[in-house]
């Protein structure tokens, strides 16, 4: 049976110890070639370990890794042909841009006149191509990260290395540095692992994203994916907002209380629900009460294209969020209104974070 083609990118059984602390724990991840692979966590959670285990800044204390079928374990990093893009540029401040981006080529020993040709064509890519007799000091933060990912991709490397990039630009050019970077990639069809901690920016730029939390990796799957069908607490929890609810399974429901419930085929144990804060709303008439429950408004945050309500369910003062559309009626801060929520978009987990609905 054919199973497709192997992967352009394989992690295999990567452990990484450091004395009793356990930063990697048995990691196997794959990446298809052209691939946009993210790493995603909380800081702490073995993502940056990760990637300098690829680039072969580390050393695993077992397992693999492999680029188009050869093992990377014994090559150094220099030999490896990867382009790496650092949280802090990580660009020489004595060298001109066009020395930067050429600082690659010329290591690996690239006659000059194709140096001249490739960089100006990196430069061009980045949008700098004005800029190759400036100097960093001279560059903004974004311009400066430019540097960096012409340096990385010149090279034409077999992987490119993202490691927190844009960490350091505000929120306005973090959105059109992420686009470009992920234009550029797709452009050039190269198989690229991004490290982030922002949700958002995994969302948009991933083909996929693998969610890690304490050096295990929780999900691996499309943006849509890990947003609409978490397959464990902590993915559903650290991805967009979520209300939780404390509840028992028993006789096919899961209760909440006294109040909501819903159908729920799992063994009898107690558990837990997740709603997303866009999937709760005001309720109307036609809802079921089973699917609905009363809470008192806190706060009305406006937020542009969206209003956020900050509440607190009246049964046992849960502290709970919804996010509505910015127009039409809104209760009023300090009353009491009834919020309803759809079923099918509830998410049930057991104690231990498994997905059970």
């Amino acid at each position: 049976m054919n199973s497709g083609p192997a992967p352009h990118l394989s992690i295999e059984g990567i452990v990484k110890r450091y004395g009793s602390f356990t930063a990697l724990d048995g990691v196997t991840l794959s990446a298809s070639r052209g691939e946009l692979l993210t790493l995603l966590g909380p800081s702490g959670c073995g993502k940056t370990t990760l990637l300098r285990i690829i680039a072969g800044f580390l050393q695993p204390d077992s397992g693999e890794v492999s680029v188009a079928g050869r093992s990377l374990n014994k090559v150094p990093p220099n030999a490896r042909n990867l382009g790496m893009v650092f949280q802090n540029y990580a660009i020489f401040p004595h060298l001109s841009v066009a020395d930067n981006v050429a600082y690659g080529l010329r290591a690996r020993g690239i006659a000059s006149s194709e140096i001249a040709r490739r960089v100006a064509d990196a430069l061009a890519r980045v949008r700098l191509a004005g800029f190759a007799d400036r100097f960093p000091d001279a560059l903004s933060g974004g311009q400066k990260q430019r540097v960096g990912l012409a340096r990385a991709m010149v090279i034409e490397p077999e992987l490119l290395l993202l490691d927190e990039p844009l960490s350091n630009l505000d929120a306005k050019l973090r959105i059109e540095m992420r686009q470009e970077i992920r234009l550029m990639q797709r452009e050039l069809g190269i198989t690229t692992v991004y490290v982030t901690h922002d949700q958002e920016e995994a969302l948009a730029i991933s083909d996929r994203i693998a969610v890690m939390d304490r050096g295990r990796v929780l999900q691996v799957g499309s943006p849509r994916d890990i947003y609409e069908q978490p397959a464990h607490a902590f993915v559903a929890d650290f991805i967009g907002g979520c209300n939780w609810f404390e509840g028992t399974v028993s006789n096919g429901e899961l209760r909440l209380g006294a109040g909501p419930r819903l159908a729920c085929s799992a063994a009898p144990q107690t558990a837990r629900l997740a709603l997303r804060w866009e999937d709760l709303r005001p309720a109307m008439q036609t809802d079921p009460p089973q699917h609905c429950l009363a809470a008192r408004v806190s706060i009305v945050s406006y937020l542009g294209h969206r209003v956020r309500l900050h509440l607190r369910a009246c049964e046992d003062g849960t502290e709970l969020h919804a996010d509505l559309p910015s127009y039409g009626e809104l209760p009023a801060e300090g009353t009491i209104a009834l919020f309803a929520f759809d079923p099918q978009r509830a998410r049930v987990f057991a104690t231990d974070g498994k997905r059970l609905l």
